[in-house]
């Protein structure tokens, strides 16, 4: 690792599109002043983000932390931390953070910090990267330098020196990893907030407008009152489950979101069903979002349209406020099995964007031209 001049070090933050660079440039604001403060040995940190694609075309972290290698070595950075919101894997293991003392370079794989208090959980382990390769961790109580342990989260534990490839070395840089299936919903919670599922609503522009449509007639139909009159609060929840269920398959299966590997591996078994299962969840979620703004809409349309005299003809009952609710909870799940067949109006690449990162959908796409040319050979 290069040392700069009058104790200034310089540290690059490599970060991918998207929430990486986000991450990294709002953890860059108090970087250099918490790097500083930790140190205690005066020495200055300057601190730069550079946003570019460098896990374009692959997961390994062999490659990723060689890409970060040989970026670094253009450059004047003494440090250079890679940071990405794809999930990696290291023989059979999630990485969090892979180190490599000897080039001053470090890869952070941001979705295995799980998704509450990502930003601050990403600046602590970032810190700690950065000050040990400096080497400017002092020693704790178990008189071993902070350097030379994990980073102090829960479940990460540091992985035994894995082996080279045919005519390399035995790699015995540090190598942190979750395990276990804390680790795992850690990386799949992580996952599914690298692919921020709220944003599907507003890409989802035609199916909601079919499901509003759908909704705006059914409050007004005399059928759907007394159907929804008669039934029990089971049958609605069932009738909402299903209808959740309905959407998301639909937008899985018209979208081509499930995720398919030809390699039959352990190792990428367990990885398209990470995969496939943050999917569920990231449409899940947003599906249940637009249900619950759909029944708040057709709860303040059922307020404004409905008639007491009109409703008790009809019903033989009078209306009251669990009548409004029941209507609007039945109308909602007929209204989201509309929204599912208005979603076949959308465009494939429109819902894509809308359900994964940038990084995923480059990802997937990649996996899928893979896909195609093994079955087209």
């Amino acid at each position: 690792m290069r040392v700069s001049p009058h104790d200034v070090t310089v540290v690059a933050l490599l970060a991918d599109p998207d929430a990486p660079t986000e991450i990294a440039r709002r953890m860059a604001r108090s970087l250099s002043g918490r790097l500083a403060d930790k140190s205690g040995q005066g020495r200055r940190f300057d601190v730069e983000v550079v946003s570019e694609p460098f896990t374009a075309g692959t997961e390994d972290p062999r490659t990723l932390m060689r890409r970060i290698k040989d970026r670094a070595s253009a450059e004047d950075w003494d440090i250079v931390v890679g940071l990405t919101d794809l999930p990696l894997h290291s023989h059979g293991r999630r990485l969090v953070v892979d180190l490599s003392h000897e080039h001053g370079s470090a890869l952070l794989s941001l979705p295995s910090l799980g998704a509450l208090r990502l930003q601050a959980r990403a600046r602590r382990v970032v810190e700690e990267a950065v000050l040990g390769l400096a080497g400017l961790r002092d020693t704790g109580a178990e008189g071993r330098p902070r350097s030379q342990r994990g980073p102090r989260m829960p479940a990460v534990r540091r992985a035994p020196p894995r082996p080279g490839r045919q005519g390399e070395e035995e790699t015995t840089e540090p190598r942190y990893v979750v395990s276990g299936p804390r680790g795992y919903l850690r990386v799949l919670a992580g996952m599914v907030r690298a692919n921020r599922p709220w944003r599907l609503v507003p890409g989802l522009s035609k199916a909601l407008a079919a499901a509003l449509a759908t909704g705006a007639v059914a409050t007004v139909n005399s059928t759907v009152w007394s159907v929804a009159e008669a039934l029990s609060a089971p049958r609605l929840v069932i009738a909402m489950v299903g209808s959740v269920a309905l959407m998301i398959g639909w937008l899985i299966v018209d979208a081509e979101l499930w995720h398919r590997s030809a390699e039959g591996s352990p190792e990428t078994r367990q990885r398209t069903r990470l995969y496939n299962t943050s999917t569920v969840l990231t449409v899940g979620i947003g599906v249940l979002v637009c249900y619950a703004g759909l029944l708040l809409v057709n709860v303040v349309w059922a307020l404004f349209i409905l008639n007491d005299q009109v409703f008790a003809s009809t019903t033989r009952e009078p209306l009251d406020a669990t009548d409004y609710w029941t209507l609007s909870w039945f109308v909602a799940s007929t209204a989201t099995v509309g929204g599912a067949l208005g979603s076949g109006l959308e465009s494939d690449e429109a819902i894509r964007a809308a359900a994964y990162s940038k990084r995923e959908q480059e990802r997937r796409r990649m996996a899928k031209d893979d896909h195609d040319d093994q079955r087209a050979a």
